[in-house]
């Protein structure tokens, strides 16, 4: 799986991301040298500016800008309700048909240090994640305790962006996201790689939905999951939203 530009003119630049791409160099995996940021500056020889992120193991569509000033510009709009940030994940259970996840986070401890500090001593900051069930499988597998596995299709909208809220929050309503070392169930995440040989985590950004920064133009970057994650859907006969 290699970027693929979606949607290019002289302020913005929007890409699909594969899952296992870091938008950026980090720290937190000093040795990966899969970099989004610096691909596309080699493909469009142009300076970027990241307007938000996708973390490492998930896939789906990211915005950069070509400039500071329109960085910016669409920094404001990405944190208000001017602009629509929807998802797709798949999660352990028959979660709820839809509902609103408002509970909040205390931010992610990366480093050794961080991680030290008691959890009371950590700020929590306002979280709130809707989300709508599109598509429910049942199958014939004893996974964890029962003698049949149930797992959801979820449509997910973010109202607020913390990091690694949508898996945090899952985890939160006990329906963890398939394909999440961290938050997730390990039974489960085995039983989709040996069984269907996924063996990424299940949540794409499917679409983001903003006005231009200069023109005001309303511009829709919608892009459906693709490789293991489409594989996948195809498999259980789903239907993402049109």
């Amino acid at each position: 799986m290699h970027p693929e530009i979606l949607f290019e003119d002289t302020q913005l630049i929007a890409a699909y991301k594969p899952e296992g791409w870091l938008v950026h160099r980090s720290n937190i995996d000093p040795r990966e040298e899969r970099i989004l940021l610096q691909h596309l500056r080699d493909r469009t020889g142009k300076h970027l500016y990241p307007i938000h992120r996708l973390d490492k193991p998930t896939s789906g569509v990211i915005v950069f800008a070509k400039s500071g000033e329109v960085a910016a510009k669409i920094q404001v709009q990405m944190e208000s309700e001017e602009s629509l940030k929807k998802y797709v994940a798949v999660c352990r259970g028959y979660c709820p048909e839809e509902g609103v996840i408002d509970h909040p986070l205390p931010p992610v401890a990366d480093f050794k240090h961080q991680r030290k500090r008691r959890r009371a001593e950590l700020p929590r900051q306002p979280a709130i994640t809707k989300f709508r069930r599109l598509e429910t499988v049942e199958l014939p597998y004893a996974v964890d305790r029962y003698p049949s596995s149930r797992y959801s299709l979820v449509e997910i909208t973010l109202v607020t962006g913390r990091r690694h809220q949508i898996r945090r929050h899952f985890k939160h309503i006990h329906h963890p996201l398939i394909g999440c070392p961290k938050y997730g169930k390990s039974v489960h995440n085995r039983f989709f790689a040996e069984h269907y040989n996924c063996k990424r985590l299940l949540l794409h950004a499917l679409q983001l939905r903003l006005s231009h920064p200069l023109t005001g133009e309303p511009l829709n970057l919608l892009a459906p999951p693709r490789g293991q994650f489409h594989s996948l859907i195809q498999a259980f006969g789903w239907q993402l939203p049109q």
